[in-house]
């Protein structure tokens, strides 16, 4: 099966650049779908790298799309009341008619995301059982009976309305790259999130994946499996490059040398991007989730013509 191209709304480049109009970034999800791309994902964070709202910008490219999947590349679930976030989430996916995928991390242990975990009142460390017990609650109220809850949340006879377009509620990626991440998301999730630039790390992480799979008596083929790139694509290779360096060094405030250690970035002309896009494929990968740097209006059309040059 061909993988799926997603584009990642350039939210936090907004936020930037001082232009926080709504706009221009609902012209390019309408758009991706146009191309003819498969998903539009939007990112998470409230004080630590400041952008939009997700959940709020995504029912709105929600209700100017038709056919994509929308989707939170990556949510931080644990920084949010669960029984407020099952409604929002039920609420997104009846806009969208099905069409929501969460995708769910736990949060990279820095100082300013350890500082919005304070400022949102929530303690980072237990974050990971906030998060998994938090999804259990949102589940349970997703299937709209009585549900009695005493945990970190005390809930008693609770009934949400609506439920979710989709019965059970959206699917869930877990976000992450070492085993404890892999365990989650095979063992308690629907698809699995990497940002991994080496391919062969990559499709080692996917086997992995998919032992805890079968372990749990679940089939890899029911599972997603996807990695988020950054794409510079120019003729000039070194113009590129250097594209991605600038970008990441504002981006993350860390040494460009640092984030490429930890993300999939590529720079150069398409024909080569293809060829780098299929290694991903040919290891496993079902979903590409693309973030672009520079201007992303003709990124975005060369990136769908690759599918032509692919086959997919």
């Amino acid at each position: 099966m061909a993988p799926r191209l997603g584009y990642l709304l350039p939210t936090r480049e907004a936020i930037m650049r001082g232009r926080p109009e709504t706009g221009p970034l609902l012209a390019l999800a309408e758009r991706a779908e146009g191309l003819g791309y498969d998903a539009v994902w939007v990112g998470d964070s409230l004080l630590a790298r400041p952008r939009h709202d997700p959940l709020t910008l995504l029912a709105a490219v929600a209700a100017r799309t038709r056919r994509v999947m929308v989707g939170t590349a990556v949510f931080l679930p644990a920084l949010r009341n669960p029984v407020v976030l099952a409604h929002q989430l039920a609420t997104l996916d009846r806009v969208s008619e099905g069409r929501l995928v969460l995708g769910a991390g736990i949060a990279t242990d820095v100082a300013n995301i350890r500082a919005e975990f304070a400022a949102a009142g929530v303690p980072f460390e237990g974050r990971v059982g906030r998060m998994m017990e938090g999804l259990r609650l949102m589940r349970a109220l997703w299937t709209g009976a009585p549900v009695d809850w005493n945990g970190r949340w005390q809930v008693s006879g609770a009934v949400l309305g609506p439920t979710p377009h989709r019965p059970g509620g959206p699917p869930i990626w877990g976000a992450g790259s070492v085993r404890p991440a892999f365990e989650r998301a095979a063992r308690h999730f629907d698809g699995w999130f990497a940002n991994e630039p080496d391919v062969g790390r990559w499709a080692g992480q996917w086997r992995e994946v998919q032992e805890i799979l079968r372990e749990a008596g679940r089939t890899p083929a029911n599972f997603a499996a996807a990695n988020y790139v950054t794409l510079a694509l120019d003729e000039d290779s070194t113009a590129a490059e250097r594209r991605i360096d600038a970008f990441l060094e504002s981006y993350y405030g860390q040494p460009a040398a640092v984030m490429r250690r930890r993300q999939a970035c590529f720079g150069g002309p398409p024909a080569a991007a293809a060829e780098w896009l299929q290694a991903y494929a040919a290891a496993g990968v079902s979903d590409f989730v693309i973030r672009f740097t520079g201007d992303h209006e003709p990124q975005l059309e060369a990136t769908a013509a690759l599918r032509q040059r692919l086959g997919w």
